[in-house]
């Protein structure tokens, strides 16, 4: 792992109750008279210990409440430059350092980022909600067990993507005696914290979900299987920067695949766009983790009617979140294919109904997604301008994204 990766400045994030004096995107000063007016549903404003849209105080919620007693930081934005470099915090519970990451002012879903000293071991834990866990830096191993099911192991490596099985006891290793392990869980806590407001349950509840893991030995040795297209099946996979993908052209020029783990309703998928080209703006609920594997780029976010369009710069290790129908739009601004793995909600694609098949369907098309005849022409002059820097052109054959 790279020297610097382990501890650095708060960039790129606003850490958990502070009040924000700035807009966390545009870096603009938000005067008291903005905050509980302009920016109001927008652009959310920390105050004390909570926050809302109009930019009042509010009350301490339940998740909110176990955030402070867990003691770690609180990133609240939309984006962090990088989470090579996220400064961490003592995690007496996990047994290493650790920050919690609240992007896009909603509650659906959150984020943590974890280390494991070298050498060492996270904690035994098991809880009655979702993780998808992605490998951000070093080498190590996973065990997973239930009390009337064997344990299993998977090796993991920077770029790997696993699931711990609802429910089922895991423990995390770092597999060098040099280098820390850093880890990032997308998972579903502040939900089930709305739900039953019981740490003791949703943490010690002994429930077994068998149908779900029982054991097997090729539990994490599996590859997995391709669904349908675009979808594949899997409880493990080694490493989503290689991955290969399938042609995804109703987005725009690039590829695509949607990883279904561990029989989880939390989802996955990677998205690569080629050199000089960009996605087709778009938008939907929240609680889509947008972490930046490789390339360099920028994405632009903005709500119906906005007059200006906030720019968040990205590369590798930067994360994003649109926040609830907010349009976002993703530019491949480098000199290499741009590929990013978006850890998300989704919905388990065997158990859908037809009627939600159905709106799948349209959501992948021209519901809620702006065609590039319609766009407005400053979003591809900027665009255009952007990569002039590096002398290329834009490489866009508009009539088979259609």
């Amino acid at each position: 792992m790279s020297a610097g990766r382990g501890t650095g400045p708060r960039t790129g994030a606003i850490p958990f109750g502070r009040s924000w004096s700035r807009d966390p995107i545009s870096g603009a000063s938000l005067t008291s008279e903005s905050r509980g007016q302009n920016r109001g549903r927008k652009t959310p404003v920390a105050e004390g210990n909570g926050f809302t849209r109009s930019g009042t105080p509010t009350r301490v919620s339940p998740y909110e409440e176990w955030q402070q007693r867990e003691g770690v930081p609180v990133y609240r934005s939309y984006h962090i430059e990088s989470l090579y470099t996220l400064e961490l915090g003592p995690w007496a519970r996990k047994g290493g350092n650790g920050a919690y990451v609240n992007l896009a002012n909603q509650y659906e879903d959150d984020a943590f980022v974890v280390e494991i000293p070298p050498g060492g071991q996270l904690n035994p834990e098991h809880h009655i909600y979702e993780a998808l866990i992605f490998v951000l830096a070093g080498r190590g191993a996973t065990t997973v067990w239930g009390k009337d099911s064997s344990k299993r192991t998977v090796e993991w490596k920077p770029g790997s993507l696993f699931a711990p099985p609802l429910n089922m006891w895991y423990q995390h290793f770092n597999a060098s005696g040099t280098e820390p392990a850093r880890l990032l869980a997308v998972t579903r806590q502040p939900k089930h914290f709305e739900l039953f407001r019981s740490a003791e349950f949703i943490y010690n509840c002994d429930w077994q979900f068998a149908e779900r893991f029982a054991g097997e030995e090729e539990y994490f040795t599996d590859p997995g299987k391709r669904l349908k297209r675009l979808f594949w099946k899997t409880n493990f996979v080694p490493d989503v920067r290689t991955f290969q993908l399938e042609e995804y052209p109703e987005r725009g020029p690039g590829f695509n695949m949607k990883f279904t783990l561990s029989e989880n309703s939390l989802t996955a998928h990677v998205s690569e766009f080629p050199i000089a080209t960009y996605k087709k703006g778009h938008r939907h609920g929240a609680g889509a983790h947008v972490i930046i594997i490789g390339g360099d780029g920028y994405s632009l976010l903005w709500f119906e009617g906005d007059k200006k369009r906030q720019r968040v710069n990205w590369k590798d290790g930067s994360i994003l979140s649109p926040a609830d129908d907010m349009y976002h739009q993703h530019f491949n601004a480098g000199p290499t294919p741009a590929r990013y793995l978006a850890l998300r909600l989704g919905g388990h694609p065997e158990y859908r109904s037809p009627g939600q098949q159905d709106q799948d369907y349209w959501a992948e098309r021209r519901v809620d997604q702006i065609e590039y005849g319609g766009e407005d022409p400053a979003i591809r002059a900027e665009y255009e301008a952007e990569i002039g820097k590096h002398g290329l052109k834009l490489q866009l054959e508009e009539n088979r994204f259609r």
